[in-house]
């Protein structure tokens, strides 16, 4: 079925759901994409070593990694999925509104693993969700989710960049909960009672629970994408963590223009995201990671070669293109190789292992650039894409058919 024959089979209010959730995930963006651009800011503040600043996103992610099984437990257990994400996209906000009135590196860690805590409700909740709605266009309607997040990812930078110029960050982060607000609000009153279009699913009891868990540890897909999917993701937070910092402090960019270079990323990845999800639909999942992963390596070998000349700058669009092209499609192959049941657990399990991931780069990421230099940080991340790559690849072509 074409995506236009979806489109004209699906009734409105999916589609209204599906741009509502949509707008949603890339609120959940939009907030970690503004600290990115603070963050040489409030280390220039603080006086913070490369490391210190590593360990400020890694404390996010170990916050969400302890709390995604939980959230995906919860997901499985509650039907009420539209409280449950604006819920979510309310705790990723406020806490950003409290960094604005900190000066302390303690508290600052305090704040950004409230943010964890929040983010780990939202993909067990809105990916499965989805997913059960369009069953035959899982990597499609999932790339369309992902754009949202790269929407999010994309405008954030170039918005608060140019706010900077007018305000302190301190009074961009507290205007910057508006937004936030409004979208929970708005989830809240559309959504809040949304359930799964399957009533036999819509909620189980903890045995059933159990038993479920028992048959989804037994995927050796789960394991294999979890883990491959650890360390793509253990690139990207590194290289969100110290792209800017390398931007401003080692190539003199004003923040204007380092939200500009981080736009210019995440446009790239808005770009890739629906064609990796529509080719993952007709060719297979595990063709379009291995390849999208095996570009990444060599995109990010070619800035480290390249630091501090144009071509630096030219490289991270494409970086941006193949990066994050990957997302949708390990989301819709770990759904399709774990029983149905139990979508808001396995993505969970997928995002909690990201998020260990996502906890680990940054802080070694930091430590090889008070060690060797910012510029190394990058063949370090061309490492870990690498790495992905091999577990990916050691996932059987079987984990790709339809659960």
């Amino acid at each position: 079925m074409s995506s236009v024959a979806a489109a004209s089979h699906a009734p409105p209010r999916a589609w209204r759901e599906l741009w509502l959730i949509t707008v949603g995930h890339g609120l959940t963006h939009w907030y970690p994409a503004t600290f990115y651009l603070l963050l040489p800011l409030i280390g220039s503040e603080l006086g913070l070593s490369y490391s210190q600043i590593g360990l400020i996103m890694t404390c996010k992610y170990v916050a969400s990694a302890i709390a995604n099984v939980p959230g995906g437990v919860l997901v499985d257990t509650v039907g009420r999925k539209g409280l449950l994400m604006a819920v979510s996209l309310f705790w990723i906000g406020f806490p950003y509104l409290l960094i604005g009135f900190t000066h302390s590196y303690l508290m600052l860690l305090a704040c950004v693993a409230l943010v964890g805590f929040g983010n780990s409700l939202w993909h067990p909740t809105a990916i499965p969700t989805l997913a059960r709605g369009y069953p035959e266009r899982k990597g499609l309607v999932l790339s369309v989710h992902g754009m949202g997040g790269n929407v999010g990812d994309a405008v954030a930078p170039v918005i608060i960049g140019a706010a900077l110029s007018y305000f302190t960050w301190r009074e961009v982060v507290v205007l910057n909960v508006v937004p936030g607000l409004v979208v929970a609000a708005l989830l809240f009153v559309f959504l809040g009672s949304m359930r799964l279009t399957s009533k036999a699913h819509e909620t189980q009891t903890v045995a059933q629970y159990v038993a479920g868990l028992k048959d989804l540890f037994r995927s050796r897909s789960l394991v294999m994408l979890s883990t491959g999917s650890a360390f793509r993701t253990m690139t990207q937070a590194a290289l969100l963590t110290f792209l800017p910092v390398y931007l401003a402090h080692e190539m003199g960019y004003s923040p204007v223009w380092v939200g500009a270079c981080l736009f210019a990323l995440q446009a790239a990845g808005f770009a890739a995201s629906p064609v990796a999800g529509h080719l993952s639909d007709r060719m297979g999942r595990k063709q379009i990671l291995v390849s999208s992963m095996a570009a990444t390596a060599v995109v990010l070998a070619a800035m480290a070669l390249s630091g501090g000349s144009p071509l630096f700058i030219a490289l991270v669009a494409v970086l941006g293109f193949f990066l994050y092209a990957t997302r949708p499609v390990i989301q819709a192959w770990m759904l399709e190789s774990t029983p149905k049941n139990m979508g808001g657990s396995s993505i969970g399990v997928l995002f909690g292992a990201q998020a260990l991931g996502g906890a680990i780069g940054p802080l070694l990421g930091g430590m090889v650039a008070d060690a060797f230099g910012l510029l190394a940080t990058f063949y370090f991340l061309a490492a870990t894409i690498v790495i992905a790559n091999l577990f990916v690849f050691g996932v059987t072509p079987r984990g790709e058919r339809n659960s």
